[in-house]
């Protein structure tokens, strides 16, 4: 591999400018001139930055002689809650990573496999992760090639194979569609399946599902993660020898005190969700089950009315615990009620204002304990109230 480490960012003496630089501001930093000539401030500020990121993404990697690579490499990378998440009850002898990046999935989901192979195109890149490992006292085979090349040549099989594809062309546009993803993920599944039994792969939160099950073949599992109610990550567990043609779709909170939720594929394109005016209690399902479309089954589950075919709030009028989300007791409150310089926390959903242009209407204002949900049942728009 072609050398992309400059050797000299971890002697002591720049370590500790950089450690005393951590809360600098950075584009001031960047227009002075390095205080060490073997290095340059761009250099300084880039292992700046990646600190910086760490400690809140992924803080395993704060210690000495950790470099970070470029911007770029730090906001693809998979957290490391999300990645600890991935890598739970998987196990085997080999493991191979075709996008290895900064290696953080690489790094978890190899823990239980004795053999391991990280294959990455950008040499550099590849070099900072077999230097970061070496750290870490991990080792694996680290192989610096296209992934289409590697597939072309290896004869090997794995028990579990992952991959993480860009997401972005070459104008830094967002792509969606599995074939115009890097790779195309249409034109290697057949390949991918031919060596292992057990494909993990990572895409986009915004990604559909029902079109990525009627693309992909084998789809055995499909998790929707999510870190504090924001979805983070979708991924496509594909096991070729798994021919029951029903995904499983897990959803998850981690960092949350909601609790998972799974359902099948094939039930919820037949269940049925009944519908009713508000009752005592409103629930409000958390992010990964509204992405994951489980709107009748959720209902189903924890028999519960939904307000309103396109409303995903759902009432009853007893308590229903264990409920992937929040719960309020609630009223229907008329409009004159509301009262001019109120605080209210505002919810709007299958409603024509939004949470700005109602506290413009109603002349209320955000903060305080409770809450005012704009929605619509089937009858017509609402407004609810949380009671204590």
């Amino acid at each position: 591999m072609k050398s992309g480490i400059n050797p000299s960012i971890l002697t002591e003496e720049i370590q500790k400018y950089i450690n005393a630089n951590l809360t600098a501001d950075l584009h001031s930093l960047l227009l002075k001139k390095s205080p060490f000539p073997e290095v340059s401030m761009q250099e300084i500020v880039q292992q700046i930055k990646g600190k910086k990121v760490a400690q809140k993404k992924f803080p395993f990697l704060l210690r000495e002689g950790i470099i970070f690579p470029p911007n770029l490499n730090l906001e693809q990378a998979s957290s490391q809650s999300t990645a600890e998440f991935k890598a739970k009850n998987l196990k085997g002898k080999s493991f191979l990573d075709l996008t290895s990046g900064f290696g953080i999935d690489a790094y978890f989901l190899s823990e239980n496999f004795d053999e391991v192979t990280l294959v990455e195109q950008i040499a550099e890149l590849l070099e900072t992760v077999k230097h970061n490992w070496d750290i870490l006292d991990r080792s694996a085979n680290f192989i610096n090639e296209n992934l289409k090349d590697f597939l072309q040549e290896n004869t090997g099989k794995f028990d579990l194979v992952y991959l993480d594809p860009a997401r972005r062309d070459a104008q830094k546009n967002k792509k969606f569609l599995l074939e115009d993803l890097s790779p195309n993920l249409l034109e290697i599944q057949e390949k991918l399946c031919k060596i292992s039994d057990q494909i993990l792969i990572k895409l986009s939160p915004l990604i559909d599902i029902s079109y990525l099950i009627s693309v992909l073949r084998n789809v055995s599992e499909i998790q929707i993660i999510a870190v504090k109610n924001e979805v983070k990550e979708l991924i496509v567990l594909i096991s070729p020898k798994d021919q029951n043609n029903d995904a499983k779709i897990n959803c998850i909170n981690l960092e949350s005190t909601h609790p998972d939720f799974s359902f099948s594929y094939n039930d919820e394109r037949t269940a049925v969700a009944e519908i009713a005016e508000p009752l005592n209690f409103l629930y409000l399902p958390n992010n990964s089950v509204l992405k994951s479309g489980a709107f009748n089954t959720v209902a189903n589950r924890f028999r519960l009315f939904k307000l309103h075919p396109n409303t995903h709030f759902y009432t009853s009028e007893e308590l229903s615990k264990d409920f992937p989300g929040r719960i309020m007791k609630v009223e229907v409150m008329e409009p004159k009620m509301i009262k001019k310089g109120e605080k209210y926390n505002i919810i709007s959903k299958n409603y024509p204002l939004s949470p700005d242009e109602i506290k413009k209407k109603y002349k209320i204002s955000d903060g305080g304990n409770k809450y005012l949900i704009f929605t619509q049942s089937h009858k017509g728009k609402i407004i609810l109230r949380s009671v204590e």
